[in-house]
Formats: structure tokens, sequence, C-alpha cells
């Protein structure tokens, strides 16, 4: 049994006012910190996801302080390496003694985190990666559905693979091609999940009459991707279509142009969701396209400091002096639902009144409304599985230099507004 650290919520006489909007605090104060556990690639080929970590800590403390809640945030680094971020989970859970789980980005981080909280019965939030990999891939036998069980303490919010299939092809649509689709899915838990044959994109793109062209599931890290090029030359693909990480990304574009590969459309899934992937580029990189699921145009609003998606996006350039980037929102929704969890749960030192307490979660976000027990998902997920709205965007290269993420297909979501209509590539 894991020595759990005990301590007294007491009730302050009062609430604190925030600051920055004026909101009321709940009229809590803690004897002791309430410690949060946070896992994510901040060192690695999946750092990009990491980039806005510091800043949405540094500013949850400092709010939190502001509204008399004493919380502690002990954060760890995954080194986007599966088997460092199990350790460094059971770092958290037994030598730093935490409360709640959060961990962030590709289910390389969430999955092994979120398996070790729900081995060692700790409750987990997690986030920034399709919900089917993140569920299936912890799966006792991920191969037979009729063997996978709800989770008691691990719980999850985002999108699916369903979502962005609709997404991908909602932009395909918008252009006349030949409907011929390379596929690019790596040997990592996304790659696996996007190929897969029954879950992922092969037979949504059957039914609607796109041949696919996928050569396998390659390496990260992969240095030379003449062969799949070579492919999709050979079978005439003018839509290119995968998820990969930021530096394969690089080298296969850099190579693709060099070998005269020039299809029409390219929407990759993870690498181009943050500007330096496309910056690294230079020129090559207008109208690549990508999933879309956080910008300052998305009309939600913090439920810890009623600050816009604007409002925080503004606020990381100004304290960074880099441009806004789409796991700012999710890591800051992250520590809006811890606060909102543990303020509700009837024991913040119970793991089980904290997952009873998360289950029970209906809360307005950064990123929209988060709620679990959806009943538009699979019956297997609907405890363990919140969805976010999902959008698709394309990198469009700024006259005084840089890029913009123009949103253009919004049909899965019709409140983003869009920013424009779908370029070929040139």
């Amino acid at each position: 049994m894991i020595t759990r650290r005990k301590f007294l919520q007491t009730t302050a006489a009062g609430g604190a006012v925030l600051a920055t909007s004026g909101l009321a605090a709940p009229a809590i104060a803690q004897s002791a910190a309430v410690k949060l556990g946070y896992v994510s690639p901040q060192t690695g080929p999946l750092a990009a996801f990491g980039e806005a970590d510091k800043f949405v800590i540094d500013s949850f403390l400092a709010t939190t302080k502001k509204m008399g809640l004493n919380y502690e945030v002990v954060v760890k680094d995954s080194q986007s390496n599966p088997n460092r971020a199990a350790e460094v989970a059971k770092e958290l859970i037994v030598d730093d003694e935490i409360n709640l789980m959060l961990v962030s980005s590709t289910p390389e981080t969430t999955n092994p985190v979120s398996t070790t909280c729900e081995a060692e019965q700790i409750p987990c939030l997690s986030t920034v990666a399709p919900w089917q990999p993140w569920f299936i891939g912890q799966q006792g036998n991920p191969g037979d559905p009729a063997s996978w069980k709800p989770f008691n303490y691990a719980y999850h919010f985002f999108w699916g693979l369903e979502d962005i299939i609709a997404v991908f092809t909602g932009m395909w649509g918008q252009i006349e091609t030949n409907k011929k689709v390379g596929g690019l899915f790596p040997n990592d838990g996304d790659g696996n999940a996007w190929g897969d044959k029954v879950v992922g994109f092969p037979p949504v793109l059957e039914k609607l009459d796109y041949g696919l062209t996928d050569t396998g599931r390659y390496q990260n890290l992969t240095d030379d991707f003449s062969a799949q090029i070579n492919a999709f030359k050979q079978a005439e693909t003018e839509i290119l279509t995968g998820v990969m990480i930021p530096p394969d990304l690089t080298t296969f574009w850099n190579q693709a142009k060099q070998q005269g590969l020039k299809p029409k459309i390219a929407s990759i899934g993870k690498a181009l969701l943050f500007p330096q992937t496309v910056e690294a580029l230079g020129d090559a990189g207008h109208n690549l396209s990508t999933e879309v699921w956080w910008t300052p145009s998305h009309p939600f609003k913090s439920s810890l400091t009623g600050e816009t998606a604007a409002d925080v996006a503004t606020a990381f350039t100004t304290a960074t002096g880099r441009p806004w980037t789409q796991p700012i929102g999710f890591a800051h929704a992250l520590f809006e639902l811890a606060v909102d969890v543990m303020k509700r749960a009837e024991d913040v030192t119970d793991g089980d009144a904290v997952a009873k307490a998360i289950g029970e979660t209906k809360l307005d976000t950064l990123v929209g409304p988060i709620a679990w027990n959806n009943a538009n998902l699979p019956p297997f997920a609907q405890k363990n599985v919140a969805k976010t709205p999902l959008v698709g965007g394309q990198w469009r290269l700024k006259s005084g230099g840089g890029y913009d993420l123009v949103v253009v297909e919004n049909g899965q979501a019709p409140n983003i507004p869009l920013g424009g209509k779908m370029e070929a590539l040139s």
C-alpha cells in the first residue's frame, strides 16, 4: 500500500478575488498544499508539445495563490520516452505522494503514465492524444475488443480518430484531386492507430472512394524516406496524410521536394501543429494543413480566470516572445479541471473520492465544455473519455515573414469561426 500524505482542508473566512477577471474565488483555503503531478515531453523529439508548460504552470500557481488556494505542482519530463514517462509517474506517486496526476501529449507519454496510475490507484487526468490510441493502447489485449474494460482512475479528454478523419476529408473535399492518398504512419501509438484497418483511416477512406497507398510502419527519426516518396510517385498520389513527429516531417518534406513529389494537399497530424516546425521549412511550409484543436479565435473562456482564448494566447506571446501554440489551451484546461475536481471531491486525499469527482465533471474550459459519460462515444469508452472539438487549418506565409494558422474547415465544430478556404499547394 502506498503511503499517502494526509492533510486537512479548512475553510477561510471569505473568498479572494481574481485580479485578472474580477471573478469571486471559492471560499476555501488549504492548510497543506494539494499536490499535483505533471508529466509531459519537455525534451526530445516531442519537446514542442511541452513548450508552453512553464508559462501555464507559472500562471496557474499565481492564480490559485490569489484565490487563497494552496497548490503545489511537481513537474517531470518524460524526455519523449515511454519508459521514462512510466518511471517518473511512479516517482510522483511513491516519492512525491501526489494527490492527482496530470499528463499531456501523445500516447507515448499519456499511456504509460495513465497505466501506472491505474495500477497504483491514483486518479489521473490526461489529454493531447486521440482517445482511441489512449484507450485501446492500455488494454491488456488491444486486438480483442470484447476484453476491453473501463478504467477506475484514468480519465482522458481530447478528440478521436473519427473527428480528424472527418476534418481531413472535409479539407480535401474543397480541392479537386484524383482522390489518391499516400499515408505516413510510424510504428508508434499514433501511427498504429491512424493506420489501423478497423479504427483508423483505411476503412473510412475506402468508403469515401479514396485510394490509399500505405507503405507500412516506419521507425521514428528515420533519415531516408525515399521508399515512401517513390511509392507515392508511382501511385500518382495527390494527397498526403499521416501523423509524424516534427523532425521526421522536416526530413520527409525536404526530401519530397528534392525528389519531385508534388502533391496538391498535405495534411499531416502532430508535426504541423507547431509554428517552429513550419518555420523550419522556410517558404516550403505554405499551405501545409493540419488538425486544429485550439486557437486564439476559439470561443471559450477559462473557468479559473475568465480569460478568453485570445487573452491567454496574447499573454503567452508577451511572456515568451514566441507565437501561440496549440498545447497552451489543453495544458491550461488540465489545471482548470484539477481545481474543479479537488473543489468537489469529498476528500482530496482519497483517490476513490477524487476519481468519482472527475467522472461527475461538467466544466466549461478554455478548450470547450468537458464532461465524461458521453453517449456519443462507444459504450466501452463512455466512462473514461470526454470529447473536445476539432477543426482543420492551413499554414499561410505572412507578408512580413512567419506563418499564420488559418482555420479552413469547421464542419465538426461550426461554432469555431473560419478564417479562409482550403488552397492547393503550389
